[in-house]
């Protein structure tokens, strides 16, 4: 274990020690107060609506070893009375850029396989199939829930400890978000998953999305290696005339590829294909997971893992939270809960999987997708389509973008119900369901779809 002490903060942060020893070993960075445990360090965050500086106090009673406070709007007079029992308080002049540089920092003292994952879609099932992967030859820190801002990244990086690799995932709403993780985390093996229609609204276009999703590149090893999905039109044309030193590794089921599947078969719950010889099974249905499972064979074959161990770790690997959760719920109703954020692409593969589904009526209950901007009537009326092309039973939709879909979607469907709000979604989907029913939940976050799966789960036990 490499470890960071308070002098490395205050020497790569700039920082002043108030009270404390420089000496004193710093393992576990925790922003939330109410999370905290003993030996943690608090590192305050402010936003316009919470000043973080006043749970200083309740950090250190339960017992944090320290805490990393703002210069210009923290009192400490009351807590020196903490350093007779070995506490630190060091002040900085911002904690979310200390955060960052200190993160910068510990990562720079691990010489391990780093791989940092971007996209529009598939960024968090990439990840955590990669990362399942890779556990069959190392130990392997990855990225947890929604840890892929600046400031989630950074934590995850500060979390590093007895770690013989890293697996860390790169969100971004706006140009300069990536090159900022990309610089801290440095990876040696850059993803992109594809470029679609995510925050085009702050964007603009799908080619400023791939400006930003190629911002990944800025921090690559120069010895390192770009994984990209050639079935997207995007990638596929940009990496024809990339000139970048770096290699670049190809996957992909329709345009050639340096890794494709050969004879594949969809079943609802898994898919199976053949590489190397080698039967490869997901163990979720879909196409996009093929994807997943293609671009984690990529990172396999890089750090010489054997192709049996890459396939156990694709058959063993585990979706987070939220993200094609599926539920057997009482009378043989199914629950895919895939509401964790929602644009169009995700949209279009989660129908996609619920119209392949065969003996079950199917109900999508969607929500507003956001950040669209001047696109957000094209793209949610596309979303209406693919209701139609899927040939979905019943469509509830909750929002007033979404209204746009099912609007399209009364073309051709004849059970399509209108919601202001989840309480109204809960009601119908309580009133119409059916032994036998596949439910799937899709929204951007902020709807708060978890709502309506909870509300179903209670209301069938």
């Amino acid at each position: 274990m490499k470890n960071i002490i308070v002098d490395d903060i205050i020497r790569e942060c700039n920082g002043k020690l108030i009270i404390g020893n420089k000496q004193e070993k710093c393992e576990n960075f925790v922003i939330d107060s109410r999370i905290i445990k003993e030996g943690d360090i608090y590192v305050v965050i402010n936003s316009e609506k919470r000043n973080g500086n006043i749970f200083c106090e309740e950090a250190l009673k339960k017992g944090a070893k320290g805490c990393i406070v703002n210069i210009n709007d923290f009192e400490v007079k009351k807590l020196r009375e903490y350093e007779k029992n070995g506490k630190f308080i060091v002040q900085v002049k911002d904690t979310i850029e200390a955060v960052q540089k200190l993160s910068s920092y510990k990562r720079n003292l691990y010489d391990i396989p780093v791989i940092a994952i971007t996209g529009s879609v598939g960024k968090t099932s990439t990840k955590d199939m990669v990362a399942s992967v890779i556990s069959q030859k190392y130990n392997v820190l990855k990225t947890e829930g929604n840890m892929n801002n600046h400031i989630g990244l950074p934590l995850t990086i500060l979390r590093l400890k007895n770690h013989e690799a890293l697996c860390v995932e790169m969100g971004m709403n706006h140009l300069k978000e990536i090159s900022l993780l990309t610089n801290i985390a440095k990876p040696t093996i850059a993803i992109i998953t594809n470029v679609g229609t995510s925050h085009i609204g702050n964007l603009g276009s799908r080619e400023n999305i791939l400006k930003a999703k190629l911002e990944i590149l800025e921090g690559l090893k120069e010895n390192g290696t770009l994984i990209i999905n050639n079935d997207n039109d995007m990638l596929n044309k940009w990496s024809k005339n990339a000139g970048i030193k770096q290699k670049i590794i190809t996957y992909g089921i329709e345009t050639k590829s340096e890794i494709m599947p050969i004879s594949i078969e969809q079943s609802e719950n898994n898919s199976i294909f053949n590489i190397d010889n080698c039967k490869i099974e997901v163990p979720i249905g879909g196409i996009h997971f093929i994807y997943n499972a293609l671009c984690a064979i990529c990172v396999g074959k890089i750090l010489d893992i054997p192709i049996e161990k890459i396939a156990k770790g694709i058959k063993e690997f585990e979706l987070t939270k939220n993200r094609m959760e599926i539920s057997k719920l009482k009378n043989g109703i199914t629950l895919i809960n895939d509401c964790y954020n929602a644009n169009y692409d995700s949209m279009k593969a989660g129908l996609d999987y619920l119209g392949n589904l065969k003996n079950t009526r199917k109900i999508a209950v969607l929500g507003d997708m956001l950040e669209l901007g001047k696109f957000s009537e094209e793209l949610h009326i596309k979303v209406g389509e693919q209701v139609i092309k899927n040939n979905i039973n019943i469509l509830i939709t909750v929002g007033e973008f979404s209204k746009m879909i099912a609007e399209k979607s009364k073309e051709k469907m004849s059970e399509v119900y209108i919601c202001n709000n989840n309480e109204q979604a809960i009601k119908i989907l309580c009133d119409i369901m059916k032994p036998n029913d596949t439910i799937y939940l899709k929204a951007s976050h902020s709807m708060n779809f978890n709502e309506i799966g909870e509300k179903i789960k209670d209301y069938e036990s």
